[in-house]
Parts: structure tokens; sequence; C-alpha cells
């Protein structure tokens, strides 16, 4: 589990094919260092496991299903993506509770700044778009936010000076696609909904 609180941003150092999936360096500065072999990392809002680390890299491999479903297959040399390790039991939850498993994909279509702030659009997919509402929860790029508004397929969250300075949001541009992950409650509320029947003794006779 995590946060959806960024503890640092890394820079894409090497990505490498391997087999169906990639593998891929990450220039993590002191993170890496504290990491150690199998410990869950999330990556742009995708949680991967260590693999190999040095005092400043971090390693993981992502296969099939995390290419398919994410934007790390096209995360390229020199990209800055946002770090988070898993959280400890005892740590304060100061975010929202966010799996490190990517809903799908959004793409920024609309930015508006006013000072030092900035309010994004982003198109998704209606199913996961469905899935939010204002007010709500949602972790783009591994970020927790709030949501404002909602639409069929659409929805727009604000960005403080603080979550630009230190996420790669502060870099999105017009088209950027991002790792987006619902919120967890919802999930489950719905999935328990769609599991429900009304029993036959209460239906209504036609």
């Amino acid at each position: 589990m995590f946060t959806g609180l960024i503890e640092r941003m890394g820079t894409i150092t090497e990505t490498m094919p391997d087999g169906p999936s990639i593998r891929i360096s990450i220039a993590a500065g002191s993170l890496a260092g504290e990491s150690t072999i199998g410990d869950s990392v999330s990556i742009n809002g995708c949680c991967l496991s260590v693999v190999g680390h040095s005092d400043e890299t971090l390693i993981f491999e992502a296969g099939p299903e995390t290419l398919s479903k994410t934007s790390i297959g096209r995360l390229v040399v020199g990209n800055a993506v946002n770090l988070e390790r898993a959280m400890k039991w005892d740590d304060r939850l100061g975010g929202h509770v966010v799996t490190g498993h990517v809903d799908g994909v959004g793409r920024l279509t609309r930015m508006e700044t006013l000072g030092s702030w900035s309010t994004c659009w982003l198109t998704a997919a209606r199913e996961l778009v469905a899935q939010m509402a204002p007010k709500g929860s949602v972790a783009i790029d591994g970020v927790s936010l709030t949501v404002v508004d909602v639409g069929d397929d659409a929805f727009s969250v604000a960005l403080i000076p603080h979550t630009l300075m230190v996420t790669n949001l502060g870099q999105l541009e017009i088209g950027k696609e991002v790792n987006l992950e619902t919120d967890l409650v919802f999930k489950y509320v719905a999935r328990w909904l769609s599991t429900k029947t009304i029993p036959s003794s209460q239906r209504s006779s036609e």
C-alpha cells in the first residue's frame, strides 16, 4: 500500500528489452541506498519490485500486463518519475490509500494557470471516470489528488504549487499520458452493490 505522497523524483537512466518485459534503471538518490531487493516502490503510480540497486540507482522489471495497462513502457531515458516506497503499518496516512495497481491511462487535454496554481482537465475511459466523484480521491502518476469536477469521460484536479514543484506533474504538457488509480473504497462498494440481488419475494409482479 502507498499514500500517494511522493518521496522524491527519480530519472530514467536506462530501459532495456528483456523478452516480453523490460528492465528499467532509475537514478533515485538516497532512496536507492535505503532500499533492498524485493522492496515495493511506486513508479508513477505503478507498484514494481526492486530487482537490483546500487547506492543511487534502482532497477526494476515490468512485465506484459504492466506494459499494456500503464505508461511505464513509454518511459525513455531522461524522463522524470515519481517515486514512493510502500508505507509502513505505523506510518501516518497523509494522502489516501493507494494500491499501486493502475486502473488505466488518462490524457491531459487542458490546463489553466492562475498564479502558481494549475487546474488540469484529463480524459479517460468512461468506466474509470464513472468511479470518480467531486471531492473524491484519485492518484495521477502516483500523486494523491482531490477530484474537482467530473464529466462523462473527463475530470479535473487542482495542483498546488508544492505538488507542481516536487512531482513530475509540474512537467505536464497537453496530450501527455498519465497513470490513473481510482479510489479503492469506491471499487469495493461498487463491487458489493453489483452482487446484490433483490429477493423474488420483494420483486413487484408485472
